[in-house]
């Protein structure tokens, strides 16, 4: 099992989920671009390159996959490549930009992140969007720092919502898409719902649940992984 985080996120924000799930064989990782994985691709490389990172550490392994966001996104890019490797598919709350059914706002957002010119500010204004200015102004300036170069691959993920990102007549796996009630309220969970009929998945609507449930229901959001396990089990 391989858990895939969003963006900008890294994977030390599953250790609370990872401790719930202490029976499963789970990995996590840093994607390209992000936190420890920084160096290994500044400009991160969007969700194709992201895909052919995923399937390297499959290894021709048949597993099951569960990403958050952009990460649900760029395992959809790799499960319509090679369907045969994914037991089952989780993704929460996943990016389907391209799709007629994403709200025109979610899209235009989308775009104008894509389209910033400074990947470093753009880092900083995101962060200090989603943290506020004063958690912001109150981290280490190495965390700062951290943050800042995230941007050249949080930029490439949005970049790749430009376009239809997979082939998902491909996709022949059981899939489950998770959303909570508190991102978007009830109009958000019928986009989502909309992405379950379009890729033959199954929807969760966790009561009460963010866009960031990994971090701030740890519980809970293992429940979702222990559900797509369940998908993989029941084939």
């Amino acid at each position: 099992m391989i858990l895939l985080h969003g963006a900008p996120d890294r994977s030390k924000n599953f250790a609370h989920v990872v401790h719930q799930l202490s029976d499963l064989p789970v990995t996590v990782y840093d994607r390209r671009g992000y936190g420890r994985s920084l160096e290994a691709g500044a400009q991160g490389g969007g969700f194709e390159r992201h895909a052919d990172d995923l399937l390297a550490l499959l290894d021709e392994t048949p597993s099951v996959v569960v990403g958050q966001s952009a990460g649900g996104a760029a395992a959809l890019v790799a499960a319509a490549r090679r369907p045969e490797l994914f037991l089952a598919l989780g993704m929460w709350e996943p990016p389907m930009t391209p799709w007629d059914w994403w709200p025109a706002e979610m899209k235009a957002q989308t775009a104008a992140w894509a389209g910033v010119e400074d990947p470093e500010a753009l880092g900083e204004a995101f962060n200090r969007g989603l943290l506020g200015d004063e958690r912001f102004d109150g981290l280490s300036e190495r965390t700062r720092q951290l943050l800042r170069a995230e941007g050249a691959a949080f930029r490439a993920d949005m970049a790749s919502q430009e376009a239809p990102f997979a082939d998902l007549d491909r996709l022949d796996m059981p899939i489950l898409i998770g959303c909570g009630t508190v991102t978007g309220g009830a109009s958000f969970t019928e986009v989502h719902r909309a992405s379950a009929r379009a890729l033959g998945a199954e929807l969760v609507v966790l009561e009460g649940a963010d866009h960031s449930a990994h971090t701030n229901q740890p519980e809970a959001w293992a429940q979702f992984v222990r559900a797509t396990v369940a998908l993989a089990e029941g084939r």
